[in-house]
């Protein structure tokens, strides 16, 4: 089923009118009925009762998302909200390696303890704790110098201020903001892939196609690097979605 980005924007949002100041582009875009002046709604075509809510010189008309420019601007936006989770996320693991650099003996201690008390108990499923691999990795992290668990929280830290950096940047479209993902997110996919090798799971599988696929589709969709005309085509793209832009050049047509 295709889906009507215009019709379900402003369903959410409200339809967004304008009054042109030239007669006959007014003319096209008003209407009078039994219920009152009534205007086309810039982004979906429909025509909304009320007054318009701007008005003045046809160029000085906003610039409406419409059509796959808006679908674009959606997915654009499922990527932000992804990028800002995972940067919480991160955050909150750089917290935990800060706190944890800072009371390691206690820490150690601590799961000692519980290691002492749950080992009889996995020793009854015949499962040895001992040998563990999980259990392995969390000693040997207790043999970090504090130093270098620093230097680990750091660059969490970095990590995460890319990524909600990216959030932000895509929320609001800027392209520098596409650039800096594709460039970002390609530059770790050889590390996605390499810890694939040393263990496979479905989130990581689900995380290695999900980047995969945000950078081929920026690239593409955003024209990123001159791709399908790059910046110039994408402006061209966004004027000729643009419903007053249209309407302009209907008239042309007409006049002509």
């Amino acid at each position: 089923m295709k889906i009507d980005w215009d019709r379900r924007t402003c369903a959410r949002r409200g339809h967004v009118t304008y009054a042109p100041d030239e007669l006959p582009l007014r003319e096209r875009l008003h209407t009078e009925t039994a219920l009152g002046s009534a205007w086309r709604c810039l982004r979906c075509g429909d025509f909304a009762l009320g007054a318009p809510h701007g008005s003045g010189p046809a160029d000085h008309a906003p610039l409406v998302p419409r059509g796959t420019v808006l679908r674009d601007l959606f997915i654009l936006r499922f990527l932000a909200i992804e990028r800002a989770v995972r940067g919480v996320f991160i955050v909150l693991v750089a917290v935990a390696v800060w706190k944890f650099s800072n009371s390691q003996d206690a820490v150690r201690r601590l799961f000692d303890e519980y290691l002492d008390v749950f080992r009889p108990v996995f020793k009854h499923f015949h499962h040895d704790l001992d040998h563990s691999p999980v259990v392995g990795t969390i000693q040997n992290a207790f043999g970090y110098e504090h130093s270098t668990l620093m230097l680990v929280a750091g660059l969490l830290l970095a990590y995460a201020l890319i990524e909600l950096v990216e959030a932000v940047g895509l929320w609001y479209a800027k392209r520098w903001a596409e650039y800096l993902t594709v460039v970002a997110t390609a530059a770790f996919l050889p590390l996605e892939i390499y810890e694939l090798t040393e263990h496979v799971s479905r989130l990581k599988i689900g995380t290695l196609l999900l980047n995969i696929l945000a950078v081929v589709y920026i690239l593409l969709a955003k024209r990123l690097f001159g791709l399908r005309g790059g910046h110039h085509a994408i402006e061209e793209e966004r004027q000729t979605a643009s419903l007053l832009e249209v309407e302009v050049a209907a008239k042309v047509g007409v006049q002509a």
